[in-house]
């Protein structure tokens, strides 16, 4: 513990600390780390950093500024004053805009060319936030993240140096009483451009007495999403609203939050509702439930982004390969040419810029545009280059009820195809990263690897590389041999008693994705920077995926004997 005294003011900063800092990591979508990690210090020196590797782009000192904005978690306030500080130290003006959506800061930002920042964490856990940094262009790109890093490196030495008599920081890395600046009034064009911005794209009469239920949670767009679909026509119900943060993760929809759900909707019309909708704690990702007879018919979110997609007239989209291959199924045919990338949304956005698309989506259902976009009978949607769960929810409700027809019954014309996911936590990061390396080829240039046999003997590999070039590599046995060790090592974990057939197929992109001659997929993919393991599955019946999903995340599953024996 520090101790003040003599010699106290000679003391660095760093030497008085009575903690050991950790230094925060990006990864699909920010900054993230523990709320025990995440001090004043830590934002304000990540936000020093940035900032200072934005001044040579897009700030300029005195007639610019930086927009911050943050979600509901209570953590959320102290890093946004520490942000706030960082930026006067800057010498920037600080546009506060209050806790609104990460689309809506975004939109407001890019428009004027300012950075913002987000504090939030997005769908996880209560005890972890985040700080999310976007240049007047849009969100960092994963070329940004390294200058960013070494950014943060030189202004965190520079913190630590000073000594701890004069530094803003405490021993505990807490602003020190009149240091901590109090945040100014929210601004509030950033909420009500957002609203704008689909009231004017969207037909006014098309939702006119349908009845949707919003569950509103901690989401930081509760509020806006009523007065959005309420000034569209719709009869909004706002049900179970949550002054505690509850992580709600749409890309791991369980029975445990259907139930939940479910019984919102018991208490509040039941039969009489067509729609459930919500979105995570920084809305930025949505979650859609279709109500046929008072039961609940889940919408899983690259299903969703398909809809929007077609709905919207897209021809070119950027999709992460977490996605359901429904979508080769139904879009390829209709003249949608897709592209697959790594997952997270810096990854998607690199793709519609180098390929052209006017928009993609990831498998949580985050809907993206570098195009402008017409709205069948509508206005036309300006470019938004990050994750929106408005346009999502917008376009299906206005797909299937706008049109005459059920939720359950639009997504009935779609293949049918399942998909699942669920996330082990806490997993170490460390065995997840040990388990993926395990089970991958010794090149990194392999993306996918490609078993075709004949009467279950294999005749011949098939591998795709970076870049996309594919070709039998049956003139290299040693080669064949690993690959075909790969998928024996495999399929001792994903066994026919768990009800797997062969592996067929193996991709390696963003993890370790498994197709087998059954059509089941299995994906394991270890979170960018928390202490989680995720699997994604499909099948071509849902109860197929459930149980997928089930046997790996259970106790004694294929996720935890992974874990104990690679």
């Amino acid at each position: 513990m520090s101790r003040r005294g003599a010699g106290h003011e000679a003391r660095t900063l760093r030497e008085s600390l009575s903690y050991e800092p950790v230094e925060l990591a990006f990864g699909t979508s920010g900054l993230r780390g523990l709320v025990r990690d995440l001090t004043c210090l830590e934002a304000y020196v990540s936000t020093r950093g940035f900032l200072a590797v934005c001044a040579g782009e897009s700030v300029r000192r005195g007639d610019a500024g930086v927009c911050l904005a943050g979600d509901l978690r209570p953590s959320t306030e102290g890093i946004m004053r520490a942000v706030a500080r960082a930026v006067a130290d800057e010498g920037l003006p600080l546009f506060h805009l209050g806790r609104i959506p990460s689309p809506a800061l975004m939109a407001f930002a890019v428009r004027r060319g300012l950075p913002s920042v987000m504090v939030t964490g997005s769908h996880i856990p209560f005890d972890r936030n985040g700080i999310k940094f976007n240049t007047g262009a849009g969100e960092l790109t994963k070329a940004h993240e390294p200058v960013v890093l070494e950014g943060v490196r030189r202004a965190r030495e520079r913190e630590y140096a000073r000594s701890a008599g004069e530094s803003i920081f405490d021993s505990n890395g807490a602003l020190r009483p009149g240091h901590r600046p109090a945040l100014p009034p929210a601004l509030e064009q950033a909420r009500s451009d957002y609203i704008s911005r689909y009231i004017t794209a969207f037909p006014p009469d098309r939702l006119a007495g349908r009845r949707v239920l919003v569950y509103q949670h901690s989401a930081v767009g509760r509020d806006i999403l009523v007065e959005l679909l309420s000034a569209l026509g719709v009869g909004v119900l706002p049900a179970g609203r949550s002054e505690s943060f509850c992580a709600v993760d749409t890309e791991a929809v369980d029975d445990s939050m259907i139930a939940d759900i479910q019984a919102l909707v018991d208490a509040n019309g039941g039969a009489d509702l067509d729609a459930v909708v919500s979105t995570d704690g920084d809305s930025d990702r949505p979650l859609v439930l279709g109500v046929d007879g008072g039961r609940l018919y889940f919408v899983p979110g690259d299903i969703l982004g398909m809809i929007a997609a077609e709905y919207l007239g897209v021809r070119r989209a950027a999709v992460p390969i977490s996605a359901s291959d429904s979508l080769e199924a139904y879009l390829v045919p209709r003249g949608v040419r897709l592209t697959r990338t790594r997952i997270g949304s810096p990854h998607v956005i690199a793709a519609m810029a180098g390929g052209g698309a006017e928009s993609g989506w990831e498998a949580n259902g985050g809907f993206l545009t570098v195009r402008p976009l017409a709205v069948p009978d509508g206005g036309s949607l300006a470019p938004l280059a990050t994750r929106d769960a408005v346009l999502p929810i917008l376009a299906l409700l206005y797909a299937s009820l706008g049109r005459g027809m059920s939720i359950a019954g639009l997504v009935s014309r779609l293949p049918s195809r399942s998909g699942r996911s669920q996330v082990l936590r806490p997993f170490p990061r460390d065995r997840a990263l040990a388990i993926v390396a395990a089970l991958s080829p010794a090149d990194p240039d392999i993306v996918e690897a490609r078993f075709e046999s004949a009467e279950g003997r294999q005749s011949h590999t098939t591998v795709i590389r970076e870049g996309g070039t594919t070709g039998p590599d049956v003139a290299d046995a040693r080669l064949a041999g690993d690959l075909a060790r790969l998928r024996s090592r495999l399929e001792v974990f994903f066994s026919p008693r768990d009800g797997f057939s062969r592996v067929a197929w193996i991709n390696w992109l963003d993890g370790v994705r498994i197709g087998f001659a059954n059509r089941d997929v299995a994906h394991v993919r270890p979170s960018g920077n928390a202490p989680e393991l995720r699997v994604y599955a499909l099948a071509d019946r849902p109860e197929r995926a459930d149980a997928i999903v089930a046997r790996a995340v259970a106790p004694d599953g294929i996720l935890r004997k992974l874990q104990a024996e690679l």
